[in-house]
């Protein structure tokens, strides 16, 4: 006897145990979307959120591996000794300059060598991987290979500068503190432009020529045509370029840690050196931490400004 087209139905039962009856039900609800970003929440949450809450949450506290029976809640008393600390103050001003001077001499000379090498042709394919090479380089090989460079007594820019008369004799550029940080914005200049070309290269070969034939056909000039036309298709890369290049100058004490590890005196401390000193030479994370969410909050107000300002323009 054949089973009849009823009893073949599964009951509600056996629909309750199908996975798939229940991942249809799922997907109609209005809140599926928002169950498949979890996963992405959980991994933000994890490798962003909580390090940065957690390094907020140490700058309340008084955390020093050399004195551990100190360690406690001292609320906002890092940020009271920040106000009287003198080389905080001198670490801000030299954060300013090194970042304004370091970004605005790269991306200048940057956007000059990408120029320059949107041309075609063998020789600027190969001209546009040497560019790249400083920005290849190890930071540590990098700020070496300077370093003795300019060394007082061995380096072949001294010797090139007093063979050619523009210097006298030798010169101690990173113990003088006049010269210690013009030295070292040029070899950050030197390493960091090969950003802004690469980017700002790739801008320029996606805008389309035919917007410069038109212009040539009003008569344009070549100024005219790089004011009205290059700079405004370049205006999104431009302003993701420099906020990057300022989130990695204002956190990278890399190459003046090796150069001059923030002297002679305190003539090249920045922030980052300071917060990067502070916790693996005096061992006081708290402190550290409460200079790394200054930080922190300068560079997003630098962020939201820069970016409104920039769209405002643009508008």
């Amino acid at each position: 006897m054949s089973l009849s087209k009823r009893d073949t139905k599964p009951s509600r039962f056996e629909r309750s145990l199908n996975p798939i009856e229940h991942l249809g039900r799922l997907t109609e609800g209005r809140y599926w979307a928002y169950y498949l970003i979890i996963p992405s929440i959980l991994l933000v949450a994890a490798v962003i959120l909580y390090p940065v809450f957690s390094g907020i949450g140490l700058s309340f506290q008084e955390m020093r591996l050399t004195r551990p029976d100190k360690d406690g809640f001292v609320g906002l008393g890092h940020y009271q000794d920040l106000m009287g600390d003198k080389v905080f103050r001198k670490a801000v001003q030299n954060t300013l300059i090194w970042v304004v001077f370091g970004v605005g001499s790269q991306f200048a000379l940057g956007l000059i060598t990408a120029l320059c090498l949107n041309r075609s042709g063998r020789f600027m394919k190969v001209a546009g991987v040497l560019v790249l090479l400083p920005w290849i380089l190890p930071s540590v090989v990098a700020a070496n290979i300077w370093a003795l460079m300019l060394d007082a007594r061995l380096g072949v820019i001294n010797d090139v500068l007093v063979k050619l008369g523009v210097l006298e004799s030798y010169h101690a550029w990173f113990a003088d503190p006049n010269t210690a940080l013009p030295a070292a914005l040029v070899i950050s200049l030197w390493r960091g432009f090969p950003f802004f070309t690469l980017l700002l290269l790739a801008g320029l070969q996606a805008v389309d020529e035919e917007l410069y034939q038109a212009a040539s056909v009003d008569g344009a000039s070549r100024l005219a045509k790089f004011w009205h036309i290059t700079l405004p298709m370049l205006t999104p890369i431009i302003v993701a370029t420099v906020v990057l290049r300022v989130i990695g100058l204002v956190n990278s004490p890399d190459l003046l840690l090796i150069l001059t590890g923030g002297g002679p005196g305190q003539a090249t401390q920045v922030l980052s050196l300071y917060a990067f000193q502070k916790a693996y030479i005096d061992f006081d994370f708290g402190y550290s931490g409460a200079i790394s969410v200054v930080m922190f909050v300068i560079l997003m107000i630098f962020t939201v400004v820069y970016v409104r300002v920039t769209r405002a323009a643009q508008e």
